[in-house]
């Protein structure tokens, strides 16, 4: 599981390192910020749009396989970015890049909660997604050092190094989980309609929607902390990297407590989290010219942000099932979140200025809270098992969700 983790390590990489380059990467391609900050959409969206048909082409195909065909495609999507000359190379890159992302999201998620008892699927959710945390902070800064250092390019070919370290740690380490466990009812289901019959779920829907939201919520700010932290802060361009680092061991530590509560607290931990976004999303907006309290506001994103992960995708696998398909469109919505984030930013620049994707953000946050509000009255989510689970799961599944319930609807009343 680790060791998946380090490959989600690789794509969180090279996702995240346009937003730490943007004014290096404007000025070598010859545009503006958000032409730029279009590139960080580009991405997301063939993530959300490619992902699930990779990841239905390769249903067929054992998960560590379909694994060590996603690298591939993804080394392939670098090493363009690292050659690129011009911005539609880099747009090519980015779909190339973006669409196995996606696909490998998907796929490591589900053997990761295929790998762990059924009672703590948010931890085991957690081990994967520290790859995305470490990816924001260790991979974003230093693919910002390498790139300020020795030019934008260096920094794509940092990561396809990364990338194929990734590969052979995957290739020699990491097993087919249907091998692992093959009667705990945790099996991805077994047809793609199967997988696709959830999206008929309104618990299913409305835990799609808040992921998106939570998501693009944290985007909306997150995709212009360079340029907002060099233009309006003032922090020399040398800085950058060390808040970027700063903002990740925040998303590293809101992850393992995020890991600890999402099995029996899910909704409780959803609620709680982006509200707190929400207020300091709102702090960031109102002080970013003043450098210590706008520190002070990235680190709370950084904890509260990102790091819903865990408990958006016990949701996610509660009212919908762990299949690798179900977990790809559940990662669509997620990219569709940083879409909204980076795109509707972008356009917002113009007239508004660089604190207009900043408020985006808190009033993207508010919608997600109503979103999530649903679940607190709902025992499908917290206690459906997959419709493929054996009879023990299912009375495994019934048992945790009803101390779950019970732990949730007591911390709704203190």
């Amino acid at each position: 599981m680790y060791v998946l983790a380090a490959g989600v390590f690789a794509m969180v990489t090279s996702e995240f390192t346009v937003a730490g380059l943007m004014p290096q990467l404007a000025e070598g391609l010859g545009t503006g910020i958000p032409q730029i900050g279009y590139l960080v959409t580009i991405f997301a969206v063939a993530m959300s749009v490619g992902g699930p048909p990779l990841t239905f082409a390769l249903l067929k195909v054992p998960p560590k396989a379909a694994l060590m065909i996603v690298f591939a495609i993804f080394l392939v999507g670098n090493v363009i970015a690292a050659l690129a000359t011009g911005y539609p190379m880099m747009i090519l890159a980015r779909i190339i890049s973006g669409a196995a992302s996606q696909a490998f999201f998907g796929i490591a998620v589900s053997m990761g909660v295929q790998l762990v008892d059924e009672h703590v699927r948010g931890r085991g959710v957690a081990v994967v997604m520290n790859g995305l945390m470490l990816g924001t902070l260790l991979g974003l800064p230093l693919a910002t050092f390498v790139g300020s250092r020795f030019g934008w390019q260096s920094a794509f070919w940092a990561i396809s190094a990364i990338t194929v370290l990734a590969a052979a740690l995957t290739h020699t380490m990491v097993r087919n989980p249907a091998a692992t466990k093959a009667s705990d009812g945790v099996e991805p289901s077994a047809t793609p309609g199967s997988d696709l019959a959830v999206l008929r779920r309104p618990q299913f829907l409305l835990a799609l929607a808040s992921s998106t939201l939570i998501i693009g919520a944290t985007f909306s700010a997150f995709s212009f902390f360079t340029p907002i932290l060099t233009e309006i802060t003032g922090f020399p361009e040398g800085v950058v990297p060390v808040l970027l680092l700063v903002y990740g061991a925040a998303t590293l530590v809101g992850n393992v407590i995020v890991g600890r509560l999402a099995d029996r607290h899910t909704v409780s931990t959803l609620l709680v989290g982006t509200g707190l976004n929400a207020l300091f999303l709102t702090g960031f907006a109102l002080s970013t010219d003043a450098p210590p309290l706008a520190v002070a506001f990235i680190l709370g994103i950084g904890l509260v942000g990102v790091t819903m992960n865990p408990a958006m995708a016990v949701r996610i696998q509660r009212s919908g099932s762990t299949a690798p398909l179900v977990n790809s469109i559940h990662g669509s919505f997620i990219t569709l979140g940083v879409i909204i984030g980076s795109a509707v930013g972008s356009a917002l620049i113009p007239q508004y200025g660089l604190r207009a994707p900043v408020v985006l953000g808190i009033g993207l946050a508010v919608l997600a809270i109503v979103a999530i509000m649903p679940a607190l009255a709902s025992p499908y989510l917290r206690c459906g098992a997959s419709d493929d689970a054996s009879a023990a799961a299912s009375e495994r599944s019934q048992t945790l969700c009803t101390v779950t319930e019970k732990s949730e609807l007591g911390s709704t009343r203190r």
